[in-house]
């Protein structure tokens, strides 16, 4: 595997990436191109490690090792060729997963894990910079129509997988364009919609169809597509967030987070929202609830649009800079991370759980009280116990709730379809991913709640195996999840 000591002789290296200073002030990508020799030398510390655990840690399996060597022989075609083996969108996840495949590095026992999200996304960039990314339509068609609701990464993931398999494949999404969170859920400077709309036009080329402000369940009824339709496949994503009902909730000026994120996305998309209609944190203090990396999104957005101050509140107590005890490899290392994001500055405050807000006399947010709080045994469950003279008031002309995503929304949609739903409140399925309703197979956030891109990506890639299998009695296309 690539340089046999190379995991010895060469530390790892953060992507390059563009200055703070200069970054902030537009919406273009954060990261830099990794120099091929840097690469190389990035790639030369995979270990010849026996069992690679890193496809235990990678939801789509893919073959970390394989490519990694490849690139260190400087065999960039081949090496995409084995990326797109298990992976319908390296440009999206390696630039938005979080590398789960990472944590499990062998390497990362002792040493610094390789660098395998950054050898990701060089190979696909060069290839598509080579042209060896071209639409490959199917050579048969079987005649199946199969309706995919919902064009996030799970959506689009088994649109592709159906369409390879020669099934006439349309993807129905209720927004005015296509690519779900990919498209307005994350920010311009994580992800260039050019590279989404690059993928999408060679989709289309492909054979697939997409139909926009198409909503299911609303001005799209789902008798049509039963009729029209030998299979539907739901891929909705986990949209109702997580709401904080305290006092002062419905004070003008507390948003949720994906209404503020959404708004941005539309401007960078060459809209003009009315004045009114737009959340801007330019000139304001920021509060957002939740340390996650939805929560690091409002904050890159809200350096950007100019705000005076960002706080960003998280309930759970800051984690270690190394792994805990009881938090071994080669389970993902819950440690203390900087987002490029973070980078940029705002303030990160732990163990903070919100009391009330208060507004002023125009029925407006000015202020947040919260107190400090501690985990504690309950009965073998956490809980949270405020700590007594840690009360406090953080100054807030805007408060992005960023706390996750409590599933899908059941009207509509599910409730016409009448299927069945799991104890969470997601969409349940069985082992060929299809529904309590014959011929409706669900995947992604929708059956499995709020979860990572990559995750999306392997799920609707399993449940197009599973739709194949119905509609043909056999299937040639690969499993990940099975």
């Amino acid at each position: 595997m690539g340089r046999v000591t190379g995991f010895i002789d060469i530390p790892r290296k953060k992507m390059p990436a563009r200055p703070v200073e200069v970054r902030i002030h537009d919406w273009r990508e954060v990261y830099l191109p990794y120099p091929d020799m840097a690469l190389k030398d990035q790639a030369a510390r995979c270990m010849d490690c026996g069992i690679p655990f890193c496809h235990q840690g990678c939801p789509l399996g893919n073959l970390i090792p394989d490519w990694n060597d490849l690139v260190y022989r400087d065999r960039w075609k081949a090496a995409i060729e084995r990326l797109h083996a298990t992976n319908n969108f390296p440009e999206f996840t390696g630039r938005l997963c979080p590398a789960p495949c990472e944590g499990s590095c062998v390497l990362g026992i002792n040493s610094d894990a390789v660098s395998i999200k950054a050898v990701e996304v060089s190979i696909i960039d060069r290839a598509f910079d080579e042209g060896w990314v071209a639409p490959h339509p199917p050579s048969v068609r079987t005649g199946k129509r199969i309706a995919v609701v919902g064009s996030g990464p799970a959506g689009l993931a088994a649109a592709a997988q159906l369409n390879q398999a020669g099934h006439w494949v349309t993807v129905f999404e209720r927004a005015d364009r296509i690519g779900g969170l990919l498209r307005y859920g994350i920010p311009e400077f994580k992800l260039e919609k050019r590279l989404l709309d690059r993928r999408l036009d060679l989709m289309s080329e492909e054979g697939i169809i997409f139909k926009t402000r198409a909503n299911v369940g609303a001005d799209v009824p789902v008798a049509e597509l039963q009729d029209e339709f030998h299979a539907i496949v739901l891929a909705g994503g986990a949209t109702r967030p997580r709401d904080l009902p305290v006092p002062g909730r419905e004070l003008k000026g507390i948003h949720f987070a994906m209404e503020y994120l959404t708004l941005q996305n539309r401007r960078c998309e060459g809209e003009k929202a009315p004045p009114s209609t737009f959340i801007t944190a330019k000139d304001k203090h920021v509060v957002i609830i939740g340390g996650g990396d939805t929560g690091a999104d409002c904050l890159g957005t809200a350096h950007r649009q100019g705000a005076t101050s960002v706080s960003q509140l998280e309930l759970l107590p800051e984690p270690p800079r190394e792994r805990a005890a009881n938090n071994p490899w080669p389970l993902w290392p819950n440690i203390f991370r900087v987002s490029g994001a973070h980078e940029e500055g705002g303030e990160r405050l732990y163990s903070v759980a919100t009391d009330r807000f208060e507004g002023n006399d125009k029925g407006h947010v000015t202020s947040l009280h919260a107190h400090h709080v501690t985990m504690v045994n309950t009965n073998g469950r956490m809980a949270f116990e405020a700590v007594a003279g840690t009360e406090t008031t953080i100054r807030a002309d805007l408060v992005l709730l960023a706390m996750g995503f409590l599933g899908p929304e059941t009207g509509g949609l599910l409730q016409e379809l009448d299927v069945r739903m799991t104890e969470r409140g997601n969409v349940w399925r069985d082992k060929n991913w299809m529904t309590s309703v014959p011929g409706v197979f669900t995947a992604g956030d929708m059956q499995r709640g709020q979860s990572l891109i990559v995750w999306a990506i392997a799920e609707g890639r399993s449940a197009a195996r599973g739709v194949d299998l119905y509609l043909m009695g056999e299937s040639d296309l690969p499993a990940p999840l099975e």
